[in-house]
């Protein structure tokens, strides 16, 4: 009987060494968009979400990223679920919408006010917020542009958020000045990064990340 005892206690403790424990306190993050966080076209592990989740491992820190992205979704796709996503009480809410508006033309009053919707219900919820801008091309004119570009940085001040201003900046940098370089970092669609992508615009990100941390951390503290 002992040594049933033992072999239970021996089982049980090889069960927990390997299954992945998630602290009380552990900050949850849910990344909020469309195929770029829900990682179209990627192997596991590969995508927006899997890539920030082993960043924030390998900076020793105690958070737990989710996946709300919706390939295909617009802003306003966003905006009529942000409250069912919100239901899981996240520490923070990382936004990356606006790309599907972009690819339909969409009036940017739209998304301004869809992106709004968003941003606020996430602070009223108490989730700190994290915005990552995207910029129109230039195939819908210099009006267009300018005007669905001032979206994202008008949206952080108004309501005191952190903003990442280009969701592909970290392929850019690294592409430098000749915009062929940017294919090395792209799927075959021309339209969404590939693993290196992901990673280097993840890597562009960061010190509004540790910027988001903080915040989150301040709210816990008050």
């Amino acid at each position: 009987m002992r040594k049933f005892l033992k072999q239970i206690a021996a089982t049980f403790t090889a069960l927990m060494m390997s299954t992945p424990f998630v602290h009380a306190d552990a900050i949850k993050i849910t990344a909020f968009g469309d195929s770029l966080v829900q990682g179209y076209g990627l192997a596991q592990g590969e995508g927006f979400v899997p890539q920030l989740q082993s960043w924030f491992e390998a900076q020793g820190l105690d958070v737990v990223v989710a996946n709300a992205g919706v390939s295909g979704d617009t802003t306003a796709g966003g905006a009529a679920r942000i409250d069912w996503t919100l239901a899981d009480q996240p520490d923070g809410v990382i936004v990356l919408l606006g790309g599907n508006d972009l690819l339909r033309g969409l009036p940017p009053e739209n998304a301004r006010e869809n992106l709004s919707h968003i941003v606020e219900a996430s602070l009223k919820a108490g989730a700190a917020v994290m915005l990552i801008g995207m910029q129109a091309p230039g195939n819908f004119g210099a009006a267009y542009k300018a005007e669905f570009d001032s979206i994202y940085a008008d949206l952080a001040q108004d309501n005191g958020v952190v903003l990442h201003g280009f969701a592909f900046e970290g392929m850019v940098e690294r592409a430098g000045d000749d915009p062929a370089q940017l294919g090395a970092f792209m799927q075959d669609d021309g339209i969404h990064p590939n693993a290196d992508g992901v990673a280097a615009n993840i890597a562009a990100m960061v010190p509004k990340l540790h910027e988001l941390i903080e915040i989150i951390r301040s709210a816990d503290a008050g």
